[in-house]
């Protein structure tokens, strides 16, 4: 239960930083290093209780790739959504409710950014957070913050740099992004993640 908790709270904060940064006013063009330094501390945070996730498509990841429970999975899943829906839903209530305009954005760049920025960070924590080699290791957190900032930077004027499914929900209830295109991020996101943990499967065959 302890576990759910953490990545309830750390989706939570994930999804606060992204809505108070970017919906006016707000860090305005800081905005990716404002979201990169709440998952970065939210990792640190949680890392050691339920390997901070903040994310289904990292969960999906991570269980491909062996290193989460399938009893774990749905309750994960479960946790980040309702920590992103309290998140936007503070988020509007501190914002008062303002007037967003959503993103206008094209679907196939939108698919292929959101794809490897997903890749990216899914890779990413595979190999700073579970491989073998890297255990114990001191940098994971700021190495997926990094991630993180640096595709949002590159990717979002493209697709809104979400890669992460429960992100997807939480700036769709923001209206930061279309209902309409929600289901770009969840294919994109949870292909990327699949391709991501098949990668790192392939490159490190003796990390079970």
């Amino acid at each position: 239960m302890k576990k759910y908790l953490v990545e309830f709270i750390g989706t939570f904060f994930l999804v606060l930083a992204i809505g108070m940064a970017v919906i006016e006013p707000g860090a305005g063009n800081l905005a990716p290093i404002a979201i990169g330094a709440a998952l970065m501390v939210m990792v640190y945070a949680g890392g050691h209780t339920s390997g901070a996730h903040y994310n289904p498509a990292i969960t999906f990841a991570v269980w491909l790739r062996g290193r989460c429970a399938t009893a774990d999975v749905l309750p994960y899943v479960v946790s980040q959504i309702l920590g992103s829906l309290a998140a936007s839903y503070v988020v509007l209530y501190l914002k008062d409710n303002p007037v967003v305009i959503p993103q206008e954005i094209k679907i196939v760049p939108a698919l292929v950014a959101e794809l490897i920025g997903t890749f990216a960070l899914a890779f990413v924590i595979l190999n700073v957070a579970t491989a073998k080699a890297t255990a114990g290791n001191s940098h994971y957190g700021l190495s997926i913050g990094l991630t993180v900032t640096a595709f949002a930077f590159a990717f979002g004027g493209i697709s809104g740099a979400v890669f992460n499914p429960a992100v997807a929900i939480g700036v769709t209830v923001m209206h930061l992004e279309k209902v309409a295109n929600i289901w770009i991020y969840f294919v994109a996101n949870f292909s990327a993640a699949a391709i991501a943990a098949l990668t790192f499967k392939f490159i490190n065959p003796d990390d079970k």
